[in-house]
């Protein structure tokens, strides 16, 4: 069966490529994009990749919405990553009232979200809302964006509420930037220009409108917005990260091959075996990884589309593609930056960035190694044994 063709914002993305390609060396040393250039990725929809079309946004599908984060991370990792946590966060919109939406769209002119699933708040029943406390990090773009997310721990007097099993119930809190504090906290080895500062909110009411939970259903419908999909769907962007950075890596080295030798030779690295090996390698590994991803993905979207009663096997494919592609992402930047030899430690070649910055992406949960585990449990015929499967 024929794939559907990618949504027109891939070539947004790859439009806007070479600028952001040019202006990595500002962003790497700013810690945050320009604002020329933010305000042209923020045009194209680019940080709000999940956002509903009722809302403006284009509501690419995973496999294009990865794509165009790779395509951005090529140029440059940092910018790619801005622009997947913000897509990721513009989902939540679509299990929002839209009439709530409208209103916070027409309070700040804009509904570009930074935020956190992590519960790092604490919401008081005050009224019909919530009074908030709290202070999130690695809130990545949070200087640009107009909204954040902050997941809370809804709280009975000193004590958290809990479910059937004990568990801390939760609820994200939308609330403007402008109303909390950001607090500069990014020094970082890799991936600096995400500008991934704490946010802090100090005892703000929020209406119970600007709320909201993915255990209840979404008030958008459509494959991208079913809670089962939930954590796949962001997790996939994640992974296009990964693979742009590792690609943008390889590419680096070809030009970098094309025009240096080394300390020890004047013979250009292309003209060497080794090279020439490590080059190959990388290639296979990388080009893998990318199709496997897509392949999984593109099974999970139709699973979503025809309401598969259990799809567990679906995600947990997918989740394993992600995984996979993160940490197969590192190992050709690995031989990139190997095959390199001296050349890679210098900053005058980005060589070295793409190095960075793809060793702190896999830091990230999507690529969390207990994900082979779990996929391995539910390709036996167990239960994964992980939340969210």
């Amino acid at each position: 069966m024929a794939l559907p063709a990618l949504h027109p914002i891939v070539d947004s993305a790859r439009e806007l490529a070479p600028l952001i390609h040019a202006a990595s060396d500002e962003i790497e040393e700013t810690r945050r994009i320009p604002y020329e250039l933010d305000a042209k990725l923020e045009a194209a929809g680019l940080y709000q990749l999940y956002l509903p079309e009722a809302y403006g946004g284009p509501q690419a599908d995973p496999r294009s919405a990865a794509s165009a984060i790779e395509e951005i991370s090529m140029a440059d990792g940092s910018t790619g990553w801005v622009c997947m946590i913000g897509s990721v966060l513009s989902r939540r919109f679509a299990w929002m009232d839209p009439n709530a939406v409208h209103e916070m769209q027409a309070m700040t002119g804009s509904l570009r979200a930074a935020g956190s699933n992590r519960a790092l708040g604490r919401a008081q029943r005050e009224g019909e809302g919530y009074r908030v406390n709290g202070r999130w990090n690695f809130q990545s773009g949070i200087e640009h964006s107009s909204w954040m997310f902050g997941n809370c721990v809804l709280m009975d007097g000193d004590e958290p509420q809990r479910d059937d099993n004990g568990v801390p119930r939760t609820r994200a809190a939308a609330v403007p930037v402008r109303d909390g504090e950001i607090i500069d906290t990014w020094h970082v080895v890799g991936l600096k220009g995400t500008g991934s500062f704490d946010f802090e909110i100090d005892n703000l009411y929020v209406p119970p409108e600007r709320t909201v939970s993915r255990l209840e259903p979404p008030a958008i419908e459509s494959p991208l917005y079913r809670a089962r999909f939930y954590g796949i769907w962001s997790h996939t962007v994640h992974a296009g990260c990964a693979l742009g950075i590792a690609r943008g890596a390889i590419d680096e080295l070809r030009d970098l091959a094309s025009g240096r030798g080394s300390t020890g030779s004047r013979t250009l690295l292309r003209d060497r075996e080794r090279v020439q090996r490590m080059v190959g390698e990388a290639e296979a590994i990388l080009r893998s990884a990318r199709a496997y991803l897509l392949d999984a993905v593109s099974e999970a979207w139709e699973a979503s589309e025809r309401r598969v009663a259990n799809p567990t096997r679906e995600i947990a494919n997918v989740r394993l593609a992600i995984t996979h592609a993160g940490h197969e992402s590192a190992r050709a930047v690995d031989l990139a930056f190997s095959a390199a030899g001296t050349n890679a430690a210098h900053t005058a070649n980005r060589l070295e960035r793409y190095f960075r910055d793809v060793h702190v992406a896999v830091q990230h949960a999507a690529a969390a190694p207990g994900n082979y585990e779990g996929a391995g449990r539910v390709f036996l015929g167990l239960p994964s044994g992980l939340p969210g499967w």
